[in-house]
Order: structure tokens, then C-alpha cells, then sequence
């Protein structure tokens, strides 16, 4: 049988593979639900890391011992700072990144950490007893369960695409969205359970 997992953690963007790496670190066995494993973090749209407010933030998680610089690194096509031209305190650095390089340097992380196990599964519903959340529900029917459960869903939670007048549920690039029944007042309704 296996142990159960210190935290589950929903959605392999950036904010959930950094938690999951940061946990893993610290000992914890870990589980990263995401909706497929080729989209862990994913870059849909800009595939730029840093910048001008972007680039502390980025600078911070590095110094926290962060991967996402490490991984932005790896898969850079272009480096600059922004802002050069004015003082020191406004410069951005950033770098434009091979977003499937990107990807694949993140999801190979995750896979080579110790402690870690990812799933592939969609997220439905929180699972709760006594004041708190247990885990989730997938789609498929599985439960997954642990001490914590954090939710990292970003865009992908209850994603609606506007075109025109039309709406379709939908993630960045075409992916499907995040379970909209972890919306509005799930967690409470499940840990009250």
C-alpha cells in the first residue's frame, strides 16, 4: 500500500510545481494532480519569465531555491534586461523562453524528485470531514487523499473562452478548463462534511 501523501497538490503550472519541489525538498511525500502531464507548465501565451515586474519576483523564488529561473535558464532563447536606460532600481531582466523546453525541463523535474508522484486526473470535488479538507475527487472517480491539499489551478479554474457573443469552457490554449465545482464554496461544503 502506499503511504499517504503529506500535501496533494492540484495543478502542475508554475505555483504547483514550485510547491511541489519545495515540499518534496523538506521531506514531505507529495502528489500533483494535473490535467495532462504534456501541459506542466505550460506557457500558452507569453512565453517570457521576468521583466519589469515579473523579474524580482522571479529573482526571489530564485534565492528561495526555486527552479523556475533554473528551468527558464535552460530553455532561454533570448535574455535582456528591460529599462536599461534608466536606473538600476527599474531594470527587468527576462528571458524568452522555448515554451516546450520549458515544459519539459519542469515536467522532468517533477518526475526525477524524490518524493513526488504526479497524476493525471481532473480535479471535481474536495473531500472533507471535522473542520477540514482530506483530498479530492477526480473525474474518473479515484480519490486521491492526504494531510493537506493545495490548491495551484491559476487560469485553468473554471476557464470561460468569450468569442463574441458565444462562451465555451476553456483553459489557455485550448486546453480544457479546471472543475468549476472547486468554485464557489466547495471547500467549505466539503470540510463541514
Amino acid at each position: 500500500m502506499v503511504p499517504q501523501p503529506d500535501l496533494v497538490v492540484v495543478g502542475a503550472g508554475h505555483a504547483g510545481c514550485e510547491a511541489a519541489l519545495s515540499a518534496a525538498r523538506m521531506g514531505a511525500r507529495v502528489v500533483v494532480v494535473t490535467l495532462r502531464r504534456d501541459t506542466v507548465a505550460q506557457m500558452p501565451c507569453n512565453p517570457a519569465m521576468g521583466g519589469i515586474g515579473k523579474g524580482h519576483l522571479m529573482a526571489e523564488i530564485d534565492a528561495l531555491g526555486g527552479v523556475q529561473a533554473w528551468a527558464a535558464d535552460r530553455a532561454g532563447l533570448q535574455f535582456r534586461v528591460l529599462n536599461r536606460s534608466r536606473g538600476a532600481a527599474v531594470w527587468g531582466p527576462r528571458v524568452q523562453c522555448d515554451k516546450a523546453r520549458y515544459s519539459l525541463m519542469m515536467l522532468r523535474l517533477l518526475e526525477r524528485a524524490r518524493n513526488i508522484r504526479l497524476i493525471e486526473g481532473e480535479a471535481v470535488g474536495l473531500i472533507g470531514g471535522g473542520g477540514r479538507i482530506e483530498g479530492l475527487r477526480l473525474g474518473d472517480g479515484r480519490r486521491v487523499t492526504g494531510r493537506a491539499v493545495l490548491l495551484t489551478t491559476g487560469t485553468f479554474l473554471g476557464g470561460l473562452l468569450h468569442t463574441g457573443a458565444p462562451r465555451a469552457g476553456e483553459g489557455p490554449g485550448g486546453a480544457r478548463p479546471g472543475a468549476a465545482s472547486l468554485q464557489d464554496g466547495d471547500a467549505a461544503a466539503a470540510a463541514s462534511r
